[in-house]
């Protein structure tokens, strides 16, 4: 008998009233504002409430490179969150929300799979509690506003070829990546080049995700760059004066939303800032209000190690002054032997050799995360074709790098299947033994600190910028942004800026090609080789599969 599909799970779900979910946290019913029967807002007087009280322990859940056969990520987070409450641990998880582009394109839903889900999954890979379509408005209200004031006199005297805001869309549409604006005429403005990116893209999605409170979100909001005068002075989003109504339409959306997993354990899905362009983790507000409330929080970063957990460490944590107490590193047998050379349709075979070859992308990534001082345990995210020699070939590998590799079975079995995992997890964290610090300290050089991120995590020989992006950088630090830290922005399937080069590639540079400065999130974003932030639709999207069924259910979501 076929095993059941995700959203046949899903709709199985024996969900309780989200009142419920709130409780085994302690949050009282009047905190929480629900959007329906299965899901709330928590109220941010209540979670101003929690200052004083202790925070648990944050796990964060990462992985190897992503590869085409599949690593479960978010699957591993929800399912280690399960585990945890199964042994007698009081847990909660932290995601991101999905955008509508990557469902309606090829990705797929972000709520987990299997038995190791958070619902509800089709509400969570929709519109959900509206925060993605609040960030949108908010981001083209400050479009139209900058485009009206050069309507009406520039007065803050923008140069119009160096408007620097662009639109945003939470879809995957390729025609709109570069577009003609103020076409028709005087009555229309003054035509200029535009563009739009996904709203996961925006810059008002990674201060969200990295605001502590509605007077935090609307000082970030206006101090984000919009555009440049003739003599290149900048002109920031307060000049234009829209910082306060972006705020109002974000009032909502900065509350972080309570859900729960298949096996009714409370879930914190908020905020979903893009894992290339921005640091690709879920708000700060929701991971710092779920340990205050949680012994143990487990949050995942976005991609794999060398992009997300980076990320994580040097930007979230920086700036959030959080400490992780363990990493979990998911890793799968078919993604070790993709990585030792095997093609996705001989996956089904053994091939016990690959696998080993394959680990040495694994090998790095353990390196890296130990080099930020936190333990690491590697979850082995099982698949049905993966063999006992394979899965030993992983154990002993990670073995010989001081690690343990732990096979978890969620997918299939749920929390019954990960306690081992869970188990370890906590008693990492119970240890003490983290002793976290970033990479590089605020002071260094932003140059500096791109090297520092090439050749330290990627293990590259050197970064390749020519002299206008070094004066731009030196510029910035002259300006007073030198202690922001780096978002670098690359392929997610190598350690290079080449996405066909797998495993553990050595003997090349970086290319910077482009510097950008978030001066509202607080980074500055370093492009290296070809980044798109407006993706395009397949050939086939997933969108021609997504309908409604005789009984009104959604199919093909997921």
């Amino acid at each position: 008998m076929a095993p059941k599909t995700d959203i046949e799970i899903a709709r199985a779900a024996n969900k309780k009233y989200i009142q419920e979910i709130g409780e085994k946290l302690g949050i009282p019913g009047d905190a929480l504002l629900p959007y329906g029967h299965d899901k709330a807002k928590v109220g941010q007087d209540f979670i101003n409430s929690l200052a004083g009280k202790p925070d648990g322990k944050l796990i964060l859940v990462t992985a190897i490179n992503p590869t085409p056969a599949g690593e479960g990520k978010t699957t591993t987070t929800v399912g280690l969150g399960d585990g945890l409450n199964a042994i007698g641990k009081k847990a909660a998880i932290c995601i991101r929300e999905a955008s509508l582009g990557p469902n309606f394109g090829m990705k797929g839903g972000a709520a987990g799979g299997g038995y190791a889900q958070v619902v509800p999954m089709e509400d969570m890979n929709l519109h959900f509690t509206g925060d993605f379509h609040a960030i949108t408005s908010a981001h083209n209200l400050l479009s139209a506003m900058i485009d009206n004031h050069i309507y009406w006199g520039n007065e803050t005297e923008i140069d119009i070829r160096r408007v620097v805001w662009r639109r945003v869309l939470d879809m995957n549409d390729r025609a709109l990546r570069q577009i003609t604006a103020s076409l028709g005429g005087v009555a229309n403005g003054f035509p200029r080049e535009a563009g739009f990116d996904i709203t996961v893209a925006s810059e008002v999605m990674a201060i969200l995700c990295l605001a502590s409170d509605l007077k935090d979100l609307e000082t970030r909001l206006g101090a984000m760059i919009v555009a440049y005068r003739r003599d290149k002075s900048p002109v920031y989003c307060r000049d234009i004066g829209a910082e306060g109504a972006m705020t109002v339409l974000l009032k909502d959306a900065m509350q972080p939303n309570l859900v729960q997993t298949l096996e009714n354990n409370p879930a914190f899905v908020h905020g979903g800032p893009f894992a290339n362009i921005a640091h690709g983790c879920n708000s700060v507000i929701a991971t710092k209000t779920a340990l205050k409330l949680a012994d143990y929080v487990v949050t995942e970063a976005g991609f794999g190690a060398d992009l997300g957990a980076e990320k994580f460490f040097d930007i979230k944590c920086r700036k959030a002054g959080l400490a992780p107490s363990a990493v979990v590193l998911v890793a799968t047998v078919r993604a070790m032997k993709m990585n030792g050379g095997v093609a996705k349709a001989d996956l089904g075979a053994e091939n016990v050799e690959a696998v080993k070859s394959g680990c040495a992308n694994l090998g790095r990534h353990i390196e890296n995360v130990k080099s930020f001082g936190v333990p690491v345990v590697v979850a082995i995210n099982h698949f049905a074709g993966d063999s006992d020699a394979e899965v030993q070939a992983v154990k002993d590998f990670v073995a010989e790098q001081g690690s343990e590799a732990i096979l978890a079975k969620h997918w299939a079995d749920g929390s019954a299947g990960v306690t081992e995992l869970a188990t370890k997890v906590a008693e990492i964290a119970d240890s003490g033994v983290s002793d976290f610090a970033p990479l590089y300290e605020d002071e260094m050089g932003l140059a500096d600190k791109i090297e520092t991120v090439a050749t330290r995590i990627y293990r590259a020989d050197g970064v390749v910028m020519d002299g206008k992006i070094r004066a731009q950088l030196k510029e910035w630090e002259d300006q007073g942004y030198g202690k922001l830290p780096v978002c670098m922005a690359k392929t997610q399937y190598s350690f290079s800026t080449d996405p066909t080069q797998r495993g553990a590639p050595t003997g090349f540079t970086i290319p910077v090609r482009e510097v950008r400065l978030s001066a509202g999130a607080g980074f500055i974003v370093a492009i290296c080789g070809e980044i798109m932030t407006m993706p395009g639709l397949p050939s086939a999207p997933a969108a021609q599969n997504i309908r409604l069924n005789e009984a009104g259910e959604i199919e093909g979501l997921f």
